[in-house]
């Protein structure tokens, strides 16, 4: 009997040194039917799912249940509850497959769970190499699924596929070194038969990437570099080998239109960050949003937000499809609020430009001239520039509602910093950032005035300001309204048929607001800050709102 509990032992501890762990309690998972393609192209079709990171390609965030209304919305009741045993801010989008919930916990768990009860059905482990290095958190946000099996990227730059049914490791592929500090922190995207990811690190001067991988082999189909070399277009605005260590980073989830067969991502802001006469030139493909054919990975089209930036202003926010009537005719476009503090609207088909709407105080660009392009002002040493390297918004996914034809997201209010500018110098692995910054003016009221956290380049920062949800009006950039927070906010958005708007907020408060006014309608204390959208699904005809505060899953709906 000894022998034979031994043997257990050793094999569990070899599954844990090979990466993979899986946990089977004596019920079976239900059979989910497969996730082709053509589910995921059609998934606005069965809202009870939640197929994609964006809940659609188009990444609105906007589900057609509605169950859950303006006038029984201050019923809900939590369900259930799953209990992260990992410390450190969980910032995961769950999947939801026929009653069965995909979600990941840090820095790289895949957890498979009953969508109606919480019960845990597999729990799939990797272990990181050693090597793994990230500047902002040892984040994981999520999987993608085809088929029967998931796709997720780790921290040490591999892609792994895993069967959905029994959390089996299929394949595992490394995607870039991790000694350069390579990283991936995002949801993949699958199109069609190819999963789609991109790097991190662009604060260890790495070259940024966005690849294509055969979703059943795992072999590399495509790669775009996000910083062009020598011969290419684009390389001309790299300064001589500035674009070796040049970062571009695809940290985000991108979208994709079937239509037009176009995949949209977005990229990081160019290293060395905040030096921007260290690397002239306006570096693309940084700050900017790309169009790629997803069958061969070259590009389509580009627009730069933020030309040669000096503020750390990632355009890696997830860009939003919508068809809306612009000066009289259907169009299609792309939704943009950007960590640069503009709201911009795209036409998706040629990437031109059609409106840039400062959103929240905005001083360093003054205008656009004739194509678009920013008038940049930057602001005297020493002065303060707006928005800070926090951004006017930043990562967290913003929603459009087709109900109210209102684009919504989450801001940061009256945030200022000031930039060290210094040379640096290239180490593999190490940081590359070129300076520092300090940031200014606590608002009001603020909860933690003069407290701050020690940021990569060891200066104590004061996350300072106060946050709120917007609905922005996209034909003019301008706010229909604006729900205050007391605190700053890093939370998504979710939009509902019922004209709802989930969020939340910093301070552990999950909001459902009046989307058409933004009067609050009711909200929970869940006792940790949320850094995630909620995500809405349905099962057994009965709908809920998931959403993550702190080390904490929770599953609302209404009382029965």
């Amino acid at each position: 009997m000894r022998l034979a509990v031994l043997r257990r032992v050793f094999a569990l501890a070899a599954a844990v040194l090979a990466g993979a762990f899986a946990v089977l309690p004596a019920a079976a998972q239900p059979v989910a039917r497969p996730v082709t393609g053509t589910r995921i192209e059609k998934a606005a079709g069965e809202p009870a799912n939640w197929l994609t990171y964006g809940g659609g390609y188009d990444s609105k965030r906007f589900s057609t249940l509605s169950q859950i209304t303006p006038a029984n919305v201050k019923n809900l009741q939590s369900q259930w509850v799953l209990q992260d045993n990992v410390v450190g801010v969980w910032e995961a989008n769950p999947l939801v497959v026929d009653g069965v919930m995909y979600v990941t916990q840090r820095p790289n768990d895949v957890v498979a769970l009953d969508a109606k009860t919480g019960r845990v059905f597999w729990i799939y482990h990797y272990v990181a190499s050693p090597d793994a290095k990230v500047c902002c958190g040892a984040n994981n946000r999520g999987v993608a699924i085809l088929g029967d099996t998931l796709y997720m990227g780790t921290l040490d730059a591999h892609l792994v596929a895993l069967d959905a049914k029994t959390g089996q490791l299929l394949w595992n592929t490394a995607v870039a070194d991790v000694k350069a500090a390579y990283s991936i922190t995002h949801a993949p995207l699958v199109v069609k038969d190819k999963v789609v990811v991109g790097v991190g690190g662009g604060e260890f001067g790495i070259r940024g990437f966005v690849a294509a991988y055969d979703a059943k082999t795992g072999k590399e189909a495509w790669r775009f570099n996000t910083i062009p070399g020598p011969g290419e277009p684009g390389h001309e605005t790299w300064a001589d080998d500035a674009w070796e260590h040049g970062g571009a980073s695809a940290w985000m989830t991108g979208s994709y239109d079937p239509e037009l067969n176009l995949l949209y991502w977005g990229i990081g802001n160019p290293g060395p960050d905040w030096n921007p006469a260290q690397r002239p030139g306006d570096n693309l493909y940084s700050d900017c949003v790309v169009a790629i054919d997803p069958d061969t990975g070259k590009l389509k089209w580009h627009y730069q937000f933020t030309p040669n930036d000096g503020y750390d202003y990632d355009s890696v926010q997830v860009p939003v499809l919508a068809d809306i009537p612009w000066n009289g005719k259907p169009t299609k476009v792309m939704l943009w609020a950007n960590r640069n503090g503009v709201f911009y609207v795209i036409d998706r088909v040629t990437g031109k430009f059609l409106l840039g709407q400062p959103f929240v105080k905005v001083n360093w660009m003054s205008g656009f001239d004739a194509n678009g392009r920013p008038i940049q002002t930057p602001q005297p040493e020493g002065a303060a520039t707006y928005p800070g390297n926090q951004g006017g918004t930043n990562w967290f996914p913003p929603s459009y509602s087709p109900r109210t034809g209102l684009f919504y997201f989450s801001v940061w209010e009256n945030y200022a910093t000031i930039y060290r500018r210094e040379e640096s110098k290239y180490e593999e692995g190490k940081t590359f950032l070129g300076g520092g910054f300090s940031v200014l003016s606590p608002a009001p009221g603020s909860p933690t005035p003069g407290i701050g956290r020690k940021s990569p380049i060891n200066t104590w920062t004061n996350e300072t300001g106060s946050g709120a949800t917007v609905a922005v009006d996209p034909h003019t950039g301008k706010r229909v309204w604006t729900f205050p927070q007391f605190d700053v906010t890093e939370a998504g958005l979710l939009t509902t048929a019922s004209n709802l708007v989930f969020t939340g907020g910093r301070e552990g408060f999950v909001y459902a607001l009046d989307a058409k006014t933004g009067k609050e309608l009711w909200k929970a204390q869940l006792g940790g800050q949320i850094n995630m959208a909620p995500v809405t699904y349905s099962v057994d005809g009965k709908q809920y709102v998931a959403v993550i505060a702190g080390r904490t899953l929770v599953s609302f709906a209404l009382r029965d």
